[in-house]
């Protein structure tokens, strides 16, 4: 039995992967993140991003190769483990609330796994701490901010107490407020965090560590601040930071 304590957190080894039509978009794909660590996913539009996150809960299924969540091998018979652990939070926070209250729309995971009574409360309550919303448990969703949506969205998953949580363009259509607070309780998390972001100021702040995948490969895998100093490699694959943004500066 493989021990959850040791394993990572993620383990991709040689992950391959084509489309129904014919479209290579992964070609051996190797990644390890380690329990706690925070990991920016980094490439251009087209780079294989979205498919190799899609691999991680099951939604698409390995051409070639493997991939394990604590030691948990992604396959049908194990799904609904695998997705119990792979917390993925969409770009857009109304794909994933769709319930009455803010408190239904986080117990909705938990309940589908068993959870009733005042187990259940605790769980809606610890995550709804957590992004600090816990004031806006009977609110209904669609009366809060974009940025209040997007961390109910967050406490969604949190309640599934994940092993890793997966963000998709966090910072996307924030104003710079809601942005910061999103960042603060990001940092504050007890979790492995895996963000796929086209943010690298965002990148930078949240994640020590950044993987670059282009073309369906992983070309790149270093400390953040290291990749996004690289011109050469950020120009060649079509990474840009904004006018003035010095990472060097950023991080005194």
């Amino acid at each position: 039995m493989a021990d959850r304590i040791t394993d990572p957190s993620l383990d991709v080894e040689g992950l391959a992967f084509a489309y129904p039509d014919g479209r290579q978009a992964l070609f051996g794909v190797n990644l390890t993140v380690q329990r706690g660590e925070r990991v920016a996913l980094l490439g251009p539009n087209g780079a294989g991003k979205t498919t190799l996150v899609l691999h991680l809960n099951g939604i698409h299924t390995a051409g070639a190769g493997s991939v394990r969540i604590a030691g948990l091998a992604v396959a049908k018979n194990n799904v609904q483990e695998i997705r119990r652990r792979v917390g993925i939070v969409f770009q857009d926070p109304d794909d994933q609330l769709f319930m009455p209250t803010v408190a239904e729309d986080v117990a909705f995971g938990p309940a589908n796994l068993g959870l009733r009574g005042q187990e259940l409360r605790d769980r809606v309550t610890e995550a709804l701490e957590a992004v600090g919303m816990q004031d806006f448990a009977d609110r209904a969703p669609h009366h809060l901010s974009f940025g209040q949506r997007r961390r109910v969205a967050v406490a969604t998953v949190l309640a599934m107490r994940p092993e890793i949580l997966v963000l998709d363009e966090p910072s996307s259509n924030l104003d710079p407020a809601s942005r910061r607070e999103l960042a603060d309780i990001l940092l504050g998390l007890d979790v492995t965090l895996l963000m796929v972001t086209h943010d690298l100021p965002y990148a930078l702040e949240l994640c020590p560590r950044a993987v670059l995948l282009d073309g369906g490969v992983v070309v790149a895998d270093a400390p953040t601040p290291q990749l996004l100093m690289d011109a050469d490699l950020m120009r060649e694959h079509r990474l840009e930071l904004p006018y003035g943004f010095d990472p060097s500066v950023a991080l005194r």
